[in-house]
């Protein structure tokens, strides 16, 4: 009598929990040299303010609020052992758009799994509870071809090519004796949202602006965040401080430039900078970077790191001039919600209507002509029947005679 298989133990994807903190540092570790730079930075200060802040982190999941997915993690779990994660946020303010930060599995898998399907039943556990967004995003390594595969299989379609540079201390204490040529140079506040939601437009490609959906609420920084970072400013428990400005131009009233800071206050990683200038106005490329390498040099040592898109070929050409780094190759991936439709349906019963919700057939308005097109023909009674303009042409060439007959 042969022996049956021993049967696969069965995969469960539920919520984080506190002892998972420790499970998903040690994942991280394990995937550190796959994961972006930018990634893995941030995710090294969510754990830490997760592990200091998780009773009130837990707290703010249950209503709605702008940090209610601050720290959103789903954990595979085999044999009351964790073994995979996956962290999504919303990327958006509508919510619309979600990202996928990162999917960590272990090497301790069983026999006949493999990490592909681990992360596929994270992915998908992810597109089934997440019922408001409309599309995916993430970002991946270019050299990453599992990780890629993993991506490519579940959906995820290239968006665009990320450049990630490093600017040397040496290089900006280079670009800190320019004196930038900056007159209309302004602090950001909540008033000026507008200003920058549409640098943010004009700025990127039409396919880009559209998987963002983002809108005036994205440049708003809420009550809540801004209680939070000053708690933490005050308390001495955040290592980076911020700093903002915008170019505004008085002729066009708009804004035509704008960075943000992340300054290391320890000297422990690099700084980070988000940089946004108008395709028009290209030429503040070096002004906004001697600004941004003045404010650095308050601050320890420490290189700076900026990202540019394969949409920015004036970007790329300076950075390449200035003599700056190319740390890192990424790619941007998105997923719309044509996948999930085809999921349910099969490719060959999907309509146009299904995919495109508002572009639904349409019942024509009645017109007069349409309506005496309806109408039967009623005549009088005793008036001839009347008949078409073909039938009388036809009845008066039978009643002439022609020469043969006379």
């Amino acid at each position: 009598m042969t022996a049956s298989a021993p049967k696969r133990a069965q995969t469960e994807i539920r919520s984080l929990h506190y002892r998972d903190l420790e499970v998903i540092k040690n994942l991280a570790a394990q995937s550190c040299e796959t994961e972006p730079q930018t990634c893995s930075i941030a995710l090294g200060k969510q754990l830490q303010n997760a592990r200091r802040w998780y009773g009130f982190l837990k707290f703010l999941s249950f209503f709605p609020n702008p940090h209610q997915h601050y720290f959103c993690v789903y954990v595979a779990e085999r044999m009351q052992q964790a073994i995979a994660a996956i962290q999504v946020s919303p990327f958006n303010s509508a919510r619309s758009t979600w990202r996928v930060d990162r999917v960590l599995v272990g090497d301790r898998l069983d026999s006949g799994t493999t990490a592909t399907e681990i992360g596929s039943q994270l992915l998908r556990h992810c597109f089934e509870t997440v019922l408001e967004a409309r599309t995916w995003l993430l970002e991946v390594k270019i050299d990453d071809k599992a990780t890629l595969a993993l991506y490519r299989q579940n959906g995820f379609q290239p968006l665009a090519q990320m450049t990630y540079w490093a600017i040397s201390p040496a290089l900006l204490a280079q670009l800190a004796r320019n004196e930038p040529n900056l007159p209309n140079l302004s602090s950001v506040s909540n008033a000026d949202a507008k200003l920058l939601y549409q640098l943010d437009t004009v700025s990127m490609p039409p396919l880009l602006r559209q998987v963002f959906d983002r809108h005036i609420n994205d440049f708003k920084r809420g009550a809540i965040e801004s209680l939070l970072s000053g708690l933490q400013q005050w308390l001495g428990l955040g290592r980076t401080k911020v700093a903002s400005s915008y170019v505004f131009e008085p002729q066009r009233k708009a804004a035509i430039g704008y960075f943000r800071l992340e300054l290391c206050d320890d000297g422990s990683h690099p700084h980070q900078a988000q940089l946004t200038v108008h395709p028009a106005y290209t030429w503040l490329y070096p002004e906004l970077l001697s600004q941004m390498a003045r404010i650095i040099q308050d601050f320890p040592s420490q290189s700076l790191q900026l990202a540019s898109a394969d949409y920015q070929p004036e970007r790329e050409e300076y950075l390449e001039n200035l003599g700056a780094r190319r740390i890192e190759h990424t790619l941007l991936m998105s997923r719309s919600v044509w996948h999930k439709i085809r999921e349910i349906k099969p490719l060959e019963a999907l309509q146009w209507s299904d995919v495109l919700q508002g572009l639904q057939p349409r019942t024509p308005i009645p017109t007069r002509i349409s309506w005496f097109k309806s109408v039967p023909n009623v005549l009088p009674p005793g008036s001839p029947p009347h008949a078409s303009p073909s039938e009388g042409r036809d009845r008066s060439d039978s009643g002439k005679k022609t020469p043969e007959t006379d």
